[in-house]
């Protein structure tokens, strides 16, 4: 069973900025990732210094919807476009937008929402993300809504260890560059300095600050 407290979140989050500074990270924002974690882990990461944390599935998040109130909340796990109407209100920050229908029902139920296109730089089944050569026509599509496209998310390969993450990483921070947006979401706990290094704004963390998870969900509650 995973234990964790304020005291030892905060030490995690030192270290965490201590990496970032090391891998030449100035101003990076840490996604502190609660998922699978109860609502404790959220008080913790806010009482520690957190101001976003980020949560991969729908039910779940709306079990927690009530302390995650408090804290920008990031979702930054494959979304079906029939959660969206749940989530409204609840999700500040979509992250994981790879296709137009999901983009529109985000728009539908969520004007004005804050987006990040998800890019798949590995090609690994399950990941989600759209191809990079299928990213402008995406970035058009969603332009046209009223939607406010900040950034591109992307997720390093299973394999390889962290350096193979590298020209992903570096591809999407280019991407990122072209398109004039701000956010560059890339790199966790295992390649967050690969990650940096590249030029990411933005790492989503959760092992790091909160130990190995205790338990799974299916794909069914996503």
């Amino acid at each position: 069973m995973s234990t964790f407290s304020v005291d030892s979140v905060r030490a995690a989050l030192d270290e965490l900025h201590a990496r970032i500074e090391r891998a030449g990270g100035t101003d990076v924002e840490i996604v502190a990732v609660t998922k699978t974690f109860g609502p404790e882990a959220i008080e913790a990461a806010l009482a520690a210094g957190c101001r976003s944390i980020g949560e991969n599935y729908a039910q779940e998040l709306l079990d927690k919807r009530e302390v995650a109130a408090s804290a920008e909340v990031h979702f930054i796990g494959q979304l079906q476009s029939n959660k969206v109407r749940q989530l409204a209100g609840v999700v500040d920050v979509y992250e994981t937008v790879d296709r137009a229908k999901l983009a529109r029902e985000i728009a539908k139920r969520a004007p004005g929402a804050r987006i990040l296109i998800q890019v798949d730089t590995t090609g690994e089944p399950g990941k989600g993300g759209v191809p990079l050569a299928d990213l402008d026509p995406l970035v058009d599509h969603v332009r046209d809504l009223d939607l406010d496209l900040i950034g591109l998310m992307t997720v390093g390969p299973t394999e390889g260890g962290p350096a193979a993450a590298a020209p992903g990483f570096r591809q999407v921070r280019a991407a990122v560059d072209r398109l004039g947006l701000s956010v560059c979401s890339m790199g966790m706990t295992a390649d967050l300095e690969v990650a940096v290094a590249e030029g990411s704004t933005q790492v989503r963390v959760g092992t790091a600050l909160f130990g190995q998870r205790v338990r799974t969900r299916s794909d069914q509650e996503r």
